[in-house]
C-alpha cells in the first residue's frame, strides 16, 4: 500500500537506474532550477529535509532516487534552466537526461514542474517537445500555487488548458500550505498501481 509514511534516500546516479538498487516503478520530478521540486518531494512524503532545498540553482546534480513505502522510486532530477546555462554541465546534464529516458522500462511518469507565477520557458517548452517526440508520459505540477490570486490562477489554467489542449494532466500545487498535495499523492498512486 501507497501511503507515503516510509521513505528512505536510495542514492544518486548520474543514469538510471541499471541494476544498481533494486528495481521498482519509477516517477521522475523535472523542472528548471528553483522551481520548487525538493520542497514539493519534501511536502509529498511528510518529511521536512530529506531532500535538501537551496536557495541557490543547480544545487542538485545527480539523479537523486528515494525509495517510498518500497513501492516506487520517486527520481529528483536537477534543474535544467540552470545547467543549460552551464557550459561545463550542459553536455554532461543532457547525457545524464538522454541516458535516463532512453529505454528506462522503471519509468511510469514524468512529473514537469513549472512554476504558477511564470510563463512557459523556452527550456520548458523544448523538454515537452522532447517528451511528445518520444511519446513519454508527462503531467504538469504547477508550484508556488499559494503565490496566485484567483484571478491569476484562473488566467493560467486557462492558458495552459490551450497550450496543452487536454492532452496533459495538470496539478497546482503548493508546498507552503500543502495544496494539492493529497492529489498529487493519490494521481502517482493510481499511476504506480496501474502499472
Amino acid at each position: 500500500m501507497i501511503n507515503f509514511v516510509k521513505t528512505t534516500f536510495a542514492g544518486s546516479f548520474t543514469t538510471k537506474n541499471d541494476g544498481v538498487i533494486e528495481k521498482l516503478p519509477e516517477v521522475i520530478f523535472i523542472g528548471r532550477s528553483n522551481v520548487g521540486k525538493s520542497s514539493l518531494i519534501n511536502a509529498l512524503i511528510n518529511r521536512k529535509n530529506l531532500a535538501y532545498t537551496s536557495k541557490k540553482p543547480g544545487f542538485t546534480k545527480l539523479l537523486n532516487y528515494y525509495n517510498v513505502d518500497d513501492a516506487f522510486y520517486l527520481v529528483d532530477a536537477p534543474g535544467y534552466g540552470y545547467a543549460y546555462r552551464q557550459k561545463d554541465l550542459s553536455a554532461s546534464f543532457a547525457q545524464m537526461m538522454r541516458n535516463y529516458f532512453t529505454d528506462n522500462l522503471n519509468l511510469k511518469m514524468i512529473y514537469l514542474l513549472i512554476d504558477s507565477r511564470r510563463k512557459l520557458s523556452v527550456d520548458d517548452q523544448s523538454f515537452l517537445d522532447f517528451v511528445k517526440y518520444y511519446e513519454l508520459p508527462v503531467t504538469v505540477i504547477f508550484t508556488k500555487a499559494d503565490k496566485l490570486n484567483q484571478s491569476l490562477r484562473a488566467g493560467a489554467i486557462r492558458f495552459y488548458k490551450q497550450k496543452f489542449m487536454g492532452k496533459v494532466d495538470a496539478i497546482f500545487t503548493s508546498s507552503q500550505n500543502r495544496e494539492n498535495i493529497d492529489k498529487l499523492q493519490a494521481h502517482i498512486r493510481a499511476v504506480i498501481e496501474k502499472h
